[in-house]
């Protein structure tokens, strides 16, 4: 089976070949599809949230699509947000929010992910935490130290993997019409994060699948 390479290493053939096949074997959709990497993991109690999988991961070669992030802020940052191609939310409608249900849960719906300045962390937690807590989409916090459109560009290419309490769980890794090495690289980065913070690393790894949204499933670990 396919292992993580170290840092430093070329990502490994065998992989590249198991993402050719994907690609190759996917019947043809009226749609692009998705990379989907499905991850099982054994002996990891997973009632103890202390074990549960929570971590941003940066793609290599980023998701293969434009993702829509929405950023809570105002005067510099806002300004050098909406320069970025980000969205600007006005701090000032995070109460407004709070009270109205239904706009909430659309704007939490509109967007892949959020920035927030660091002093509207908690007023954003008290009025949307419970539609974003869930959907793994409170914003980062951007702290005085950070640089707005630096904090926009990760974003962009990263994934968040999340297990909740569940030992098989999914990420997209990319899209079907990227190249297959990129898509392999992004796959390394993830299981290579994955291993990093389980308690045993790969010995905690039951097995790993890839495929495209619709398509037939490929083991690669």
């Amino acid at each position: 089976m396919v292992k993580p390479a170290l840092r430093g290493d070329c990502v490994d053939a065998e992989l590249v070949e198991k993402v050719k096949s994907v690609l190759s074997e996917a019947p043809e959709r009226n749609f692009l599809e998705s990379i989907e990497l499905a991850m099982n993991l054994k002996n990891v109690d997973m009632s103890k949230p202390t074990n549960r999988v929570d971590v941003e991961v940066v793609l290599p070669h980023g998701t293969g699509k434009a993702l829509k992030i929405g950023v809570f802020a105002k005067g510099e940052a806002a300004l050098r947000a909406e320069g970025a191609g980000a969205d600007v939310i006005d701090p000032t409608a995070i109460d407004e929010l709070g009270a109205d249900k239904k706009k909430a849960r659309r704007t939490t719906m509109e967007y892949d992910m959020f920035i927030a300045e660091a002093q509207y962390m908690p007023q954003i937690g008290k009025a949307m935490g419970a539609l974003l807590g869930p959907r793994g989409k409170m914003p980062t916090p951007l702290t005085p130290d950070k640089d707005v459109v630096g904090v926009i560009e990760k974003l962009r290419t990263s994934i968040r993997l999340r297990s909740k309490d569940k030992t098989t769980f999914h990420a997209s890794v990319g899209r079907a019409d990227m190249e297959p090495t990129a898509i392999a690289e992004n796959i390394d980065a993830v299981l290579s994060r994955l291993s990093g913070v389980l308690p045993r690393g790969n010995q905690n790894i039951k097995s790993v699948y890839i495929s495209t949204t619709m398509g037939p499933s490929v083991r690669v670990m």
